[in-house]
């Protein structure tokens, strides 16, 4: 059933209570390091405040773990917003509460707020705690519209809950739009040869994707923190490397449905090593099937495996790329990643990155107009290639046909 767009509602003169996705990363003196997650939000905001109606955002930032912590507010975000479009931003001192329902009540047209963090509160993440807590968020406009692709994947108060709250009155803004439809069309019935290119740190969170993916496409790479997991599965020795002995059943497992459905796997032939997990930490290369020795850890993708994989990827019509293949925030372990950006910019393919981590080292590098699409959500992209459907997608109003 079609969702609600925005462009469906009669905004003039109204609330919109705004879901929006200004969970961005941030540099070590807390400034925002890629504003890439706000930038694609001021379409839809524009939209409202062209239509009339009065944005009243909100956001969630970090792991702030149900607590008020300054570290995670998004008072760095208000700022950001207003410099982009260039009017004031109300920055409310908490999402619910007696101070934050008169700012909502009293505002006027041609205003916008942005509430503080919603993950201050322990129920934005566990609905179930405290089913009032959508309702105080629900008070505080008259229409609600999903604009934050990123966490559509999540069934937080803000995302599920609330739409219950405005019946026939729950819809998409722009950005989120934009996302389904470019996955829809570049991945539902995609150009062959298909790859997958999947980074991160954790197997645990992505070995769903990785197995759906295994029906899907003509080739998956693997890189990253989860590749040790794969590893250590196959009784190679991998030093300190990051991994999770509670899947190396599912790895096993995994490794033999590649083998079986003769999908070919490209795992690191090579990594950088690192004796400790520090910027500055000695290092070296080794191939893996030497493995890595006691106390050293991988930390990134060696020389012949980016050459290997350059090679390879040159014969992709569409590739989807999802997840950092090595320690990039350090620049001494990031020339894996760079070169697979690098790489990918240079295709003909339809190159689509996801991910926060993806899209800014795209960033960094100035490729972002190399791509074909660049999404906002790595978690929610997996997770509708893998599921097909989102919660936050389908908490929303059905669209009534004419």
């Amino acid at each position: 059933m079609a969702k609600l767009q925005v462009q469906d509602l009669s905004i003039q003169g109204k609330r919109v209570l705004v879901r929006v996705d200004f969970n961005v990363p941030q540099n070590k003196d807390g400034s925002i390091s890629d504003d890439t997650r706000i930038r694609e939000s001021l379409p839809t905001i524009q939209y409202i405040i062209d239509q009339g109606g009065i944005p009243i955002l909100m956001s969630h930032s970090g792991r702030p773990k149900g607590k008020k912590d300054p570290r995670y507010s998004l008072a760095l975000c208000a700022k950001a917003l207003s410099n982009l479009l260039r009017i004031p931003v109300i920055f409310a001192p908490d999402c619910i509460g007696n101070e934050t329902e008169k700012l909502a009540k009293s505002a006027s047209e041609g205003q916008i707020i942005l509430l503080e963090n919603l993950r201050f509160y322990a129920a934005e993440e566990d609905p179930k705690s405290d089913p009032s807590f959508a309702q105080k968020l629900a008070s505080l406009g008259d229409l609600y519209v999903n604009d934050a692709f990123g966490s559509a994947h999540r069934a937080h108060s803000s995302t599920v809950q609330i739409a219950a709250f405005f019946p026939g009155r729950a819809a998409s803004g722009l950005l989120m739009q934009k996302e389904i439809a470019f996955l829809n069309t570049s991945l539902s019935s995609p150009k062959r040869p298909f790859y997958a290119i999947i980074g991160g740190a954790k197997i645990s969170t992505k070995i769903g994707v990785l197995q759906s993916l295994l029906s899907k496409v003509d080739a998956l790479f693997v890189g990253g923190g989860m590749a040790y997991t794969l590893f250590k599965a196959q009784g190679i020795s991998i030093g300190d490397s990051i991994f999770e002995a509670e899947q190396l059943k599912v790895a096993q497992d995994f490794l033999l449905a590649a083998r079986k459905k003769n999908i070919p796997l490209f795992l690191p032939t090579d990594l950088v090593i690192a004796s400790a997990f520090t910027a500055d930490a000695p290092n070296k290369v080794i191939e893996i099937k030497e493995g890595i020795p006691e106390r050293w850890q991988g930390m990134d993708i060696g020389p012949k495996t980016i050459e290997i994989w350059n090679k390879a990827l040159q014969k992709g019509a569409t590739i989807f790329w999802n997840g950092p293949v090595g320690v990039f925030e350090f620049p001494a372990f990031a020339k894996g990643t760079d070169a697979l950006a690098r790489t990918l910019s240079t295709l003909k393919a339809i190159t689509i990155a996801g991910g926060g981590d993806s899209v800014a080292a795209i960033n960094k590098l100035g490729l972002k107009n190399k791509f074909s699409h660049l999404s906002t959500g790595g978690g929610a992209s997996l997770e509708y290639i893998e599921l097909g459907h989102l919660p936050g997608i389908d908490a929303l109003s059905n669209r009534q046909l004419v």
